[in-house]
């Protein structure tokens, strides 16, 4: 059964001009461990007092969720995770050998050793901690240094190796693809011995974060990051709800995943990032689950599969029809049911009319003026007599 790691709090904070005040994060990771992730990065604690704080209260929480913390291959920055009483600890280190030559100075060798040491050191610090292993930017460095480099880290007690598309450089369907990589890593470790977990961690720079996730499930990885909104480093990683989605419904993924908590944590993390839903945004986009043009809401009045490939109703939303220039007839008609209002088809027609004219305008009608459009409606045009009244003398 795959595992799902939310890095909101860690991942998500690297995004320009993020920051959750400690209060937020708590109801954050409240709101993500009722949906049942199995797996809250809580942060970077090395990074601000503020950070180490509130992973510390975070840890201290009674979750079904393990709990864990990001650390450089530094002896400090264990310290500093192990002392917030986490469960879980992900150690990176890059091993491109670009990386090594211009900026760690180190050759590769010397590089292990550290990774090595340090994760044998955290290992020994809290022997029932889950450690992940990082190569950063795997999948632009030279295989064989990901090999090493990961054989020694299983070694040394990682539970994990995180394959990081860190620059969002993988394509399916290409030599490029997150599915081969992940197939010939987990060969290339098996032929030496060692069986780690594999997660994969997929940045959304060109757009494939969610494809090459799935494309890494698909080849046996066994643990996926995400994040609310996708939240992260530049373009961010996969989102959290779009990759749920699919893992349960499209690949039979049967994790206890509460689906109708998930717009609740979006509003949440919205509100507090300040980063907005799209309104077109996949499952939880105000207009997700929105009908417009007039052929589509006839059809789906009658049934909703037959514009709609999942049920609104599985996230706990309903299906809605906008009120604009592009309704039909079905589309009041379809309004006039949810007011409960009762409305022959000649005055159908002149409400239509001014919906649409109002939709020519740039906004939509909402329900609660339909009312006010419906009584205008029923009023006499200008300069017409309604029957049954006197006659001026």
């Amino acid at each position: 059964m795959v595992q799902v790691l939310d890095s909101t709090l860690r991942e998500g904070e690297q995004t320009a001009g993020v920051f959750f005040d400690s209060h937020i994060k708590l109801t954050i990771a409240e709101l993500l461990d009722q949906v049942g992730i199995d797996i809250i990065e809580a942060g970077h604690p090395r990074v601000s007092q503020d950070i180490y704080s509130a992973v510390k209260l975070i840890a201290q929480g009674n979750f079904n969720a393990v709990i864990g913390a990001h650390a450089r291959s530094l002896r400090q920055d264990v310290d500093l995770a192990l002392d917030c009483g986490v469960g879980f600890l992900g150690i990176f280190f890059s091993v491109s050998q670009d990386r090594l030559n211009d900026v760690f100075k180190k050759k590769l060798s010397v590089a292990i050793d550290q990774i090595s040491q340090v994760i044998a050191y955290a290992r020994e610090q809290n022997p029932a901690l889950i450690i992940r292993y990082t190569p950063e930017d795997g999948v632009r460095s030279k295989f064989q240094n990901v090999v090493e480099a990961s054989v020694a880290a299983v070694q040394a007690g990682a539970d994990i190796i995180s394959v990081a598309d860190t620059t969002g450089y993988m394509l399916p369907g290409t030599s490029r693809s997150m599915y081969d990589f992940v197939s010939k890593l987990k060969d290339a470790l098996a032929d030496r011995d060692v069986s780690p977990k594999i997660a994969v961690h997929c940045h959304n720079d060109r757009g494939f974060a969610l494809a090459n996730a799935l494309d890494a499930y698909r080849a046996g990885a066994e643990i996926i990051d995400a994040s609310v909104l996708g939240l992260g480093e530049r373009a961010g990683i996969v989102d959290l709800a779009q990759l749920l989605s699919a893992l349960h419904l499209d690949f039979g993924e049967d994790n206890a995943w509460d689906f109708k908590r998930l717009p609740e944590l979006y509003r949440t993390v919205s509100q507090y990032s300040g980063v907005p839903i799209p309104v077109n945004f996949p499952l939880i986009g105000a207009h997700a689950f929105t009908h417009c043009a007039g052929v589509h809401t006839h059809a789906a009045a009658k049934n909703p599969l037959h514009y709609q490939s999942i049920s609104p109703e599985f996230l706990g939303r309903e299906m809605d029809v906008a009120l604009d220039h592009m309704s039909g007839l079905s589309s009041v008609k379809w309004a006039f049911e949810k007011i409960g209002a009762e409305v022959d088809d000649d005055l159908a027609l002149r409400v239509l009319e001014v919906v649409k004219s109002i939709g020519q305008r740039g906004r939509t009608v909402g329900l609660e003026e339909l009312p006010q459009i419906i009584k205008l409606c029923r009023m006499p045009a200008e300069g017409e007599v309604q029957t049954g009244t006197t006659s001026p003398v």
